[in-house]
């Protein structure tokens, strides 16, 4: 019983992701994507800080900071990358290419901490491969022959190639300190990043005039599909295992496809469902593969 609450809390929180790729797409137009991106990561080292500092305090050693703004720098860009590319993409077409990640990640860890990938994530890789440019390609095969991605997706990919190396440049650096102070600190350096890179636009933005839709689209982005979804993850982290708590962003394109038909979106026809099948069967295949092995 434990279990199947701890997946449905897993199912929650792919819902409350999938969230953020229409979100996303909603206000991408609205604000330059480093000042988008800077504020939700400001916001959200702001929810975390009362609790770091009456926990563990706010200092930290230099050479561990360093580390954290290396982890960070890949979260940058790749979140970067996200509200650039849905100005040119479709909230569907980045879900799909999210898919990716694990299998960038597994290559990146057997560089930078020697694991070996196992037969089932290889299987998974292949699948999720599949599934994410059959959706992208919506099952035509002239597309996929052209391989004719469109500006946004292959902005997208650069980010989710960055998003890869996050997992296995966090077990690289972690020395046994609270995951949620390593959180906290990549992103204060991540707003850091953001910042500098942001600089410029700051000053020519006319604050008065951001709709509010965004300022709630921010909100969302850093309280739900930031702040919660790291609780639930690092908790579901406990009993499931990385493996199969990272399985679950298999899930998002599925998902995103229903909750953009249920805010009156386009649907995008029946060709993209066996993509979406293809990559719900890699996240079965890591499920069933890592259970085995418990």
């Amino acid at each position: 019983m434990r279990f199947l609450k701890i997946h449905l809390l897993m199912f929650l929180c792919a819902v409350l992701v999938s969230g953020s790729f229409p979100v996303v797409a909603a206000i991408s137009m609205d604000l330059d994507s480093s000042v988008l991106t800077l504020i939700r990561f400001a916001l959200a080292s702001v929810l975390f800080a009362p609790l770091i500092w009456f926990r563990y305090g706010l200092s930290i050693p230099l050479r561990t900071l360093f580390h954290y703004s290396i982890i960070s720098a890949s979260l940058v860009i790749f979140f970067w990358s996200m509200f650039y590319a849905l100005r040119f993409t479709t909230a569907l077409n980045t879900s799909a290419i999210f898919t990716l990640v694990p299998g960038f990640a597994g290559i990146y860890a057997m560089v930078l901490n020697r694991e070996r990938l196992g037969t089932s994530r290889l299987i998974a890789l292949f699948l999720g491969v599949l599934g994410a440019l059959w959706i992208i390609f919506r099952g035509d095969p002239v597309l996929f022959a052209a391989f004719d991605w469109n500006r946004g997706d292959l902005v997208f990919g650069v980010g989710c190639l960055f998003l890869g190396l996050y997992t296995p440049l966090v077990r690289l650096f972690y020395r046994g300190e609270p995951m949620l102070q390593m959180a906290f600190w990549i992103m204060v350096t991540g707003t850091f990043w953001l910042f500098l890179l942001a600089g410029p636009s700051l000053v020519s933005v006319s604050w008065g005039l951001v709709p509010s839709r965004v300022w709630l689209g921010i909100a969302y982005l850093a309280i739900f599909s930031t702040v919660i979804t790291f609780f639930l993850t690092q908790y579901a982290i406990l009993f499931l295992g990385p493996t199969r708590v990272a399985a679950y962003s298999y899930l998002y394109p599925g998902l995103v496809l229903l909750l953009d038909l249920f805010f009156g979106g386009k649907w995008p026809g029946l060709q993209i469902l066996p993509g979406i099948v293809v990559v719900l069967a890699a996240m079965v295949v890591v499920q069933r593969s890592v259970a085995k092995s418990l």
